[in-house]
């Protein structure tokens, strides 16, 4: 009960940042006018292949902005759960409660997680409500794939920017880290991938890239979330033309099904480190 304790007094605490409304307001209006882009232009949104709006077509098209909304509010709303707490010292007064690090450091989580939670479902609900009535069809399986693979997705994502604010006591390197996590792994990863399989190739780019490339790539958590949700909608995947290279390669490893064993690695690996980190440090 004391780490719900800490969560709801977080969730209010979270809930007032301007800077998340601003950011949720933005995610609605973007999620509004790609869904009726789509919808009334898929062909040109999506590609001259396309056979028409689809509402698979719908999920995976938003995917896209997902995985970007996710990362950025992720930061916003996390990147001082701890690391604010102890710069100003009120971690001290928190503790002097009956709770423990690990009360806190699970509240600050469930907390957090549960205002970004809240703000994806309202900006995909709006989104999503306005691409299903102009597109006219609506399938409950898929949609509800999406959700609970984008909620786990941002869940992870809470726990990698809570980790990073429960290593230190100062904000300014808490945001440094954080944004320096997602230009590193959400915005330049391909360009590591492809500069690591460069160097291996004898400073080369001749030849087919080895299999172990497409385990490079699939490291990023947004590259693990767009994976895992190929694995559970194959059928709709293939029905609007979307894949991630994993047929050109031959290793046993080399299949959309990594996703959820990268997923996995980003939702539990920062969490240990982050709790370990916290629980060591001199407060």
């Amino acid at each position: 009960m004391s780490a719900l304790a800490v969560a709801k007094k977080d969730f209010r605490d979270a809930a007032q940042s301007r800077a998340l409304w601003a950011l949720l307001a933005v995610f609605v209006l973007l999620s509004s006018l790609l869904s009726y882009a789509y919808a009334e232009f898929p062909a040109e949104v999506v590609g001259s292949g396309t056979d028409g709006a689809s509402v698979g077509g719908l999920i995976f098209f938003t995917s896209g902005i997902v995985t970007l909304f996710v990362s950025l509010t992720a930061i916003v709303v996390c990147y001082k759960s701890i690391a604010g707490e102890r710069e100003i010292g009120s971690i001290k007064l928190l503790l002097a409660l009956p709770h423990s690090r690990r009360d806190v450091f699970l509240g600050k989580l469930l907390g957090r997680g549960a205002v970004l939670s809240a703000a994806l479902a309202v900006g995909l609900l709006i989104g999503f409500g306005l691409g299903f009535g102009l597109i006219g069809d609506f399938d409950l399986v898929p949609v509800l794939v999406f959700l609970v693979l984008t909620l786990v997705f941002a869940v992870t994502f809470v726990g990698i920017v809570v980790s990073i604010s429960a290593t230190t006591g100062s904000t300014s390197r808490a945001t440094t880290l954080s944004i320096g996590f997602f230009l590193l792994f959400e915005l330049l990863w391909d360009a590591v991938a492809t500069g690591i399989f460069y160097v291996a190739n004898g400073f080369s780019f001749a030849g087919d890239a080895p299999d172990w490339y497409f385990l490079v790539t699939q490291i990023p958590p947004s590259s693990a979330y767009t994976a895992s949700l190929i694995t559970l909608l194959p059928e709709t995947a293939d029905a609007v033309g979307i894949g991630v290279g994993a047929d050109q390669f031959d290793a046993f490893y080399a299949t959309t099904s990594i996703g959820f064993v990268f997923l996995a690695f980003w939702l539990i690996v920062p969490l240990v480190i982050g709790y370990r980190r916290f629980d060591d440090a001199d407060l």
